[in-house]
C-alpha cells in the first residue's frame, strides 16, 4: 500500500515541473497577477494552477489501487467522481478569474452530496447517547447526510482561506492526510490509507516547487481537492469504523476550521464589516507583517511565516493521531487548541509576541496594535 505514496509524489512533481518551466508560454491566463489585494503576500505574477499537480498526483495514486479487484476498485472510482464538482470549480476560477464564490460553494456541496449517494459518506454516530439516537431515528436519518454535505462543503472552503502562504495550506493538508493514513493503517480502511497516502504524496510533489519559492501556486482548485478529501476520508472513517471518534477528523481540521470561524466572528463583531470581505488580519497575515519589518524582501518572509503555522497545525494535528479512538482527551485537545490560537493571535495583535518567535523585539515607541482585543 505504501508504494502509492512516491508514485503520487513523482506524477505531481513532473506535473508542477511542466507547469512551472511552460509558465512564460500560459502565464496570461494561469498566473495570478492580482498583486494589490489585502491578502496578496507575493510580488511577481505566479501561475496558481498548483492543483493540477495535486490531481494528477492523486489519480496516479487511485489508478494503482484500482488495480486491485473487489471494492476497492468501485469505491475509488466513485471517490475520484466525487471529487470533480470541487476540483473543477476551483480550477476554473483559477483559469477565467469568473466564478462566484456562491457558485464554487454550491460545487463543493454538490461533492459532499455526491459522497453520501455514491459512498454513504455522512454522520451515523457522534459519540454521545442522546444525539447517536436522534441520528439512528428514521425521521431524523437525512439529518448526518445534511451534516456530511455542510461539513465538507465548509471544511473545503477553510483549506482555502488558509491558502495564503508559501507552503502552508499544502504541510498543512499533508500532516492531515497523513494522520488519516495512520488512523485507517490501525483500522484496516484500505480505501482511506491507500487515498490519503495519494493525497500525501502528491501534496508533497506540488511542495517541492512551492516552498520556499513560491514558483506555483495552490490555486482555488488545489485547495478545495485537498480540503475535500480531507473532510470526506475523515467522514468516512468515522461512518464506516465506530471504534473512530467523530473528534478526531474534527480535531484534524481545527487549525483551518477555527481560522475560518474566528474570521468570520471577527469581521462581523469586531470590525462591523461584511463576514466575505477580504482583509488583512488572518492569523497567517499578521505574522506575516511582523516577520517583514525585520526580513530582506517579501518572499523570505512569506515562506518563513509558514513554519509558525505547521506549529499550530502540530497542536491539533498530533492528539488527533494519538487518541483517534478516545473521546474525552480529544475534546480536551480541542478545547486547548483552541486557546492556544487565541492566545497566540492576541500576543501578535498587541505587539506581545513569544519569545520562540523569530522576528525583532518591538522598540518603545511601536505602533498601535492593528486590532480591538
Amino acid at each position: 500500500m505504501f508504494w502509492i505514496l512516491p508514485a503520487a509524489f513523482l506524477c505531481s512533481a513532473i506535473a508542477m515541473l511542466i507547469v512551472v518551466r511552460s509558465a512564460d508560454r500560459h502565464a496570461h491566463w494561469s498566473a495570478d497577477h492580482d498583486l494589490s489585494g489585502p491578502q496578496k503576500m507575493h510580488v511577481t505574477a505566479v501561475p496558481r494552477v498548483g492543483g493540477l499537480g495535486i490531481v494528477a498526483g492523486v489519480c496516479a495514486g487511485a489508478g494503482l489501487m484500482m488495480g486491485r479487484a473487489g471494492d476497492l476498485r468501485t469505491d475509488t472510482l466513485m471517490l475520484l467522481a466525487c471529487m470533480v464538482p470541487a476540483f473543477g470549480s476551483g480550477i476554473w476560477e483559477d483559469f477565467t478569474k469568473a466564478i462566484s464564490p456562491r457558485r464554487r460553494m454550491v460545487a463543493l456541496a454538490l461533492s459532499g452530496l455526491l459522497g453520501v449517494l455514491l459512498l454513504d459518506g455522512k454522520f451515523t454516530h457522534l459519540g454521545w447517547p442522546a444525539f447517536d439516537a436522534l441520528l439512528a431515528s428514521h425521521g431524523l436519518m437525512w439529518l448526518g447526510a445534511v451534516g456530511a454535505v455542510f461539513a465538507v462543503t465548509g471544511i473545503s472552503n477553510s483549506v482555502n482561506i488558509i491558502d495564503g502562504m508559501n507552503g502552508l495550506a499544502s504541510m498543512c493538508a499533508t500532516m492531515m492526510a497523513a494522520a488519516l493514513a495512520y488512523i485507517a493503517w490501525r483500522v484496516g480502511d484500505d480505501l482511506v490509507c491507500g487515498v490519503a497516502l495519494a493525497t500525501v504524496g502528491a501534496t508533497l510533489g506540488f511542495f517541492v516547487w512551492n516552498y520556499p519559492r513560491g514558483l506555483v501556486f495552490l490555486g482555488d482548485g488545489g485547495a478545495y481537492l485537498l480540503g475535500f478529501i480531507v473532510a470526506e476520508l475523515g467522514i468516512l472513517l468515522t461512518t464506516r469504523h465506530r471504534d473512530v471518534s467523530m473528534l478526531a477528523p474534527l480535531l484534524l481540521v481545527a487549525y483551518p476550521v477555527f481560522e475560518t470561524l474566528f474570521t468570520m466572528y471577527r469581521r462581523r463583531f469586531i470590525h462591523q464589516r461584511p463576514m466575505t470581505q477580504p482583509d488583512g488580519s488572518h492569523l497567517h497575515t499578521l505574522i506575516y507583517r511582523r516577520l517583514k519589518r525585520g526580513a530582506e524582501g517579501s518572499t523570505r518572509a512569506n515562506s518563513s511565516t509558514s513554519p509558525y503555522l505547521w506549529l499550530l497545525n502540530a497542536v491539533a494535528v498530533v492528539p488527533a493521531t494519538i487518541w483517534w479512538s478516545n473521546t474525552p482527551a480529544l475534546a480536551l485537545s480541542l478545547a486547548a487548541f483552541v486557546l492556544v490560537y487565541l492566545d497566540l493571535y492576541w500576543r501578535i495583535v498587541r505587539f506581545r509576541s513569544p519569545r520562540w518567535m523569530a522576528w525583532r523585539r518591538e522598540l518603545p515607541g511601536a505602533p498601535e496594535p492593528l486590532e480591538k482585543a
